[in-house]
């Protein structure tokens, strides 16, 4: 017999003699080997990480709507301070509550939508404006329902109604901005069911005070 062929004869009583040694090199090339792993790694960290990215990005847009509400709000109470909105007054400057509530819903189109039946029947936008006797008459907290820390708004004190030149009026704006990242609610959302269901609401509020120039 050859040296060849005993080398080989050699190798194959060891292999047959030591199984477990065979099971160990085995295992141990499975172990190395890395075949797979990053799709694995994607897999276990993808959930977590698309919730961190949505949640990021519905807090951007939420205070970014917080800010176009904002705006809203001292644009329309520009107009009304200078006399370009007027209400009950007569002129052709006079806007109704549906009216005034169309003017201001064009102003936050770019983000947010309003019905018609938005503009008839509040269901997000909430507007309050009204003329008081002095800056000091004028609300500095939202009205609720309840003393409850998320209780939900209580609009019946709200109406249109302000004074006309030389008049101190408060206009205030509530939008209801829906939350739909569950990772975020508990921490940006300040209406909550009475009965401890999830929370979806995230009140924007915009006030300002003014006092109507001396227009003609």
């Amino acid at each position: 017999m050859s040296a060849d062929l005993q080398h080989k004869d050699g190798q194959l009583h060891e292999g047959q003699a030591n199984p477990g040694r065979r099971k160990r090199r085995l295992w141990g090339r499975l172990y190395r080997s890395r075949d797979g792993s990053a799709a694995i790694e994607f897999a276990i960290l993808a959930i977590p990480y698309f919730l961190i990215v949505f949640a990021t990005l519905e807090t951007f847009v939420a205070f970014y709507a917080e800010q176009l509400v904002n705006l809203a709000v001292n644009n329309m109470a520009r107009e009304l301070r200078t006399g370009r909105i007027t209400y009950n007054l007569g002129r052709p400057t006079d806007m109704t509550k549906a009216q005034f509530r169309q003017a201001f819903c064009n102003e936050i189109s770019i983000l947010m939508k309003c019905s018609e039946t938005e503009i008839d029947t509040p269901s997000k936008l909430y507007i309050d404006v009204r003329s008081f006797a002095t800056f000091g008459d004028i609300p500095t907290e939202i009205p609720r329902l309840s003393n409850a820390q998320f209780s939900d708004i209580d609009q019946s004190s709200f109406d249109f109604a302000p004074g006309g030149a030389k008049s101190i009026n408060m206009v205030r704006a509530l939008y209801r901005w829906q939350v739909t990242t569950d990772l975020v609610r508990p921490y940006i959302t300040t209406i909550r069911p009475a009965d401890g269901s999830m929370p979806t609401d995230f009140l924007i509020a915009a006030t300002t005070a003014i006092k109507n120039e001396d227009y003609p």
